[in-house]
């Protein structure tokens, strides 16, 4: 059991240890994001209003960031073994004890730290500030504890039990059954591939970047190599994109000179792949600041776009065809955007189906008639896809499905539901190689507006 702290200790100067600023840095981004609820992406964009990231040379953000992101993905194994290894709550009023104890297990379970610079980093960092100098023992004490019993908490629970938000494991196991929500839940616990798109010719490009070329045509990669050095970049035959992210483009007809709307564009992965076949691309986007992102996508591709700064429910001119992917939950990008777990409540998606709703109503007004129209979001939650799919062909006689094939998803037949409607899971694609497996959760459906 662990003695109550002694509050005669005095707080040190903060001095340039190695390794220190970056534990800083990650035990208050992790605030940022479990009490603030902002997303890891913006806490670590280049100019952001929150950064903590002042100072911090390039080795170090990403040291921050695989710690930040390591304690997300397994808070909940984390925060288990705290909870066991505390005789008492900690105090209220001083968050930062918990968010650097957290940091300090995700080292001490998760990665390639030694457990002595962990512990003692994390002892250094009570010791930055009057109010905590009383519990560097304490903290002291129960990370040297969690390293003498850390093959007992690794051990313990399932990833569906542990590692995932009650209301979110509840929905899991409601919608696709124990089995199933497990091994999503497992899926979540792996570091998520690295997979690419390219422009034409999938398997030279697999050959130059050492990838494996994915049924579905996308390529894998093992290697760890910053992006910005492997071969084809900067000559933009290619660019980063999940292997199922890459599908919902693939599912419009696409013919040279064929407009097509891509709605809520940014960052502009889907709208390359229609550019990159030939259509007349709008890329539409209510957000300016990510719509540059795209720009500068596309510059560095190589392809063209009309892009444009708009609300997509204010548009009213018509195209060939509409690839709407709406606003959503997210739950199916967990692996790799982990805070998603403990930022969203049960209460977002009902505002989110409102707002897709609307959208897809546009997106029937956009469209010509015989026009075909895609819809995906990359949530498992079925409200955002196939109940919502089914609401529209309820209220709206003019639109039909147009059933996807199984030979266009790579021939995987796994992927497409008995309605011809695209159903990935993070379970999806297993490999030997954990490296290798796994897909974002995504859902898409294939229409056709009648008249």
């Amino acid at each position: 059991m662990m003695k109550s702290p002694r509050a005669v200790m005095k707080a040190e100067e903060p001095v340039t240890v190695p390794g220190l600023a970056a534990r800083v840095a990650a035990a208050m981004i992790l605030r940022d994001v479990i009490c603030g609820g902002h997303t890891i992406d913006d806490l670590f964009a280049t100019g952001s209003g929150l950064s903590r990231l002042a100072g911090l040379a390039a080795r170090d953000v990403a040291l921050t960031r695989s710690i930040v992101t390591v304690a997300l993905r397994r808070l909940g194994t984390i925060r288990h073994a705290l909870a066991a290894l505390l005789e008492k709550d900690l105090p209220r009023g001083l968050a930062q004890i918990e968010s650097c104890l957290t940091i300090a297990a995700a080292q001490i379970l998760f990665l390639d730290v030694p457990d002595r610079a962990a512990v003692d980093l994390a002892v250094r960092m009570m010791r930055l500030d009057q109010k905590t100098v009383p519990y560097a023992p304490l903290v002291n004490g129960v990370l040297r504890n969690l390293i003498r019993g850390r093959d007992r908490f690794l051990a313990e629970g399932t990833a569906l039990e542990r590692d995932t938000p009650a209301w979110l494991a509840a929905r899991w196991r409601k919608t696709y059954g124990e089995a199933t929500a497990e091994a999503i839940a497992a899926a979540n616990r792996q570091e998520p591939t690295l997979d690419l798109t390219v422009k034409s010719d999938p398997a030279l490009w697999a050959d130059r970047v050492g990838a494996s070329l994915l049924p579905t045509g996308s390529l894998r990669l093992v290697s760890h190599r910053p992006i910005g050095e492997l071969p084809g970049y900067a000559e933009g035959a290619w660019w980063v994109q999940d292997a199922a992210a890459a599908l919902p483009a693939k599912l419009l007809d696409v013919r040279p000179g064929t407009k097509i709307a891509d709605l809520c564009s940014a960052p502009g992965g889907k709208a390359a792949q229609l550019a990159a076949r030939g259509a007349r691309v709008v890329a539409i986007d209510r957000s300016a600041e990510r719509l540059k992102l795209l720009t500068a996508n596309f510059q560095r591709l190589r392809l063209e776009a009309e892009i444009v700064v708009a609300d997509v429910l204010a548009l009213g001119i018509t195209f060939d065809a509409v690839l709407l992917d709406a606003p959503c939950s997210g739950t199916g990008t967990i692996r790799r955007h982990p805070d998603i777990a403990w930022t969203k409540k049960p209460s977002d998606i009902g505002k989110l189906v409102a707002i897709q709703s609307r959208m897809l109503n546009k997106a029937f007004e956009l469209v010509k008639p015989g026009g075909g129209i895609v819809y995906c979001v990359c949530s498992i939650e079925p409200e955002e896809g196939e109940e919502q799919i089914a609401s529209l062909l309820r209220r709206n006689p003019d639109v039909a499905r147009s059933p996807i094939r199984p030979e266009e998803v790579g021939g995987l037949g796994e992927l497409v539901n008995a309605n011809g409607e695209l159903r990935t899971l993070p379970s999806h694609f297993p490999a030997e190689d954990p490296r290798m497996a796994g897909l974002d959760g995504f859902f898409a459906a294939r229409l056709v507006r009648n008249r």
